[in-house]
């Protein structure tokens, strides 16, 4: 009895300390990471600026969004114009930690996790894409794109 208790219960522990440290110490919850990484507060003027990077965030590679000094931007993903309306701050906390726990098919790279992750630049092996203080600037940022308000530096007339 006590053999196949410790059997279930170690892997489970395994499992658990994995999905706790792998999100910088934050839980995910079934589509959220409610408490912000490494319990660091996010500047969303700062998160603006990694997603309008193309040599960091890259995030307009696949994405669009109220950015009219960005003159190419993706049409793969969703356009991040109301993103902030869309989903809570957890759920966007979880999307760029590691989007393909909700969806293991999606070609969006996870941001902040480095364990089971293939063809991974030599340069970035072993580090999160962004740290704990990034991804929470870019969540910063990304729940002030409200459908009724415009981002910040965004055109009123939501022009690109």
């Amino acid at each position: 009895m006590r053999r196949s208790f410790v059997r279930g219960f170690v892997p489970a522990l395994a499992v658990l300390l994995v999905a706790v440290l792998g999100t910088g110490g934050a839980r995910a919850a079934a589509d959220a990471i409610d408490a912000p990484l490494d319990g660091l507060r996010g500047d969303a003027v700062r998160g603006r600026a990694i997603v309008a990077d193309r040599s960091l965030g890259l995030c307009l590679l696949c994405h669009t969004g109220p950015f009219p000094e960005v003159r190419f931007q993706g049409d793969l993903a969703p356009d991040l114009a109301g993103a902030g309306s869309r989903l809570t701050e957890g759920r966007l906390r979880l999307r760029i930690v590691d989007g393909r726990r909700l969806d293991p098919g999606s070609i969006m790279p996870a941001y902040h996790r480095t364990d089971g992750l293939e063809r991974v630049a030599p340069s970035l092996r072993g580090r999160p894409i962004l740290d704990a203080q990034q991804v929470e600037d870019v969540v910063a940022f990304l729940v002030t794109l409200r459908e009724d308000a415009p981002a910040h530096g965004a055109a009123r007339d939501g022009s690109r």
